[in-house]
C-alpha cells in the first residue's frame, strides 16, 4: 500500500510570485537544491541527397538570395515539418471529435 504525503501544498496553487520568493529565499542554501545535471547537446545528423536533388537545392536556395544551400534547406525542412505537424494535429482532432 502506498503511502499518502501531505498533499497540502500540492493542493495549494501557489503564485507565480509566491513561487519566486520562496526560490529566492532557499537560493543560497545547498541542501535545497538537487545535483547539478549534465545536459548535452545531441548530435547533429548529416543527411546525403541525390547530386541532382542538390543542384536543383542550389539553384532555389541562390534564387532565394540564401548565402549558404544548408540553411536555406534546413529553413525549408523546418517549414515542412511544422506544416505535417499542423495536419498531424488537425487529424488526431477530427478523429477523436
Amino acid at each position: 500500500m502506498k503511502k499518502r504525503r501531505n498533499t497540502t501544498l500540492l493542493k495549494s496553487k501557489l503564485t507565480q510570485d509566491q513561487v519566486d520568493r520562496f526560490v529566492t529565499a532557499q537560493a543560497d542554501e545547498d541542501s535545497a537544491w538537487q545535483k547539478a545535471l549534465v545536459v548535452r547537446r545531441p548530435k547533429s545528423t548529416s543527411l546525403s541527397i541525390p547530386a541532382e536533388l542538390a543542384a536543383r537545392a542550389a539553384f532555389l536556395a541562390r534564387l532565394h538570395r540564401e548565402g549558404r544551400v544548408d540553411k536555406w534547406i534546413e529553413r525549408i525542412v523546418r517549414e515542412r515539418v511544422e506544416i505535417e505537424e499542423s495536419a498531424f494535429t488537425a487529424a488526431k482532432r477530427t478523429l477523436v471529435s
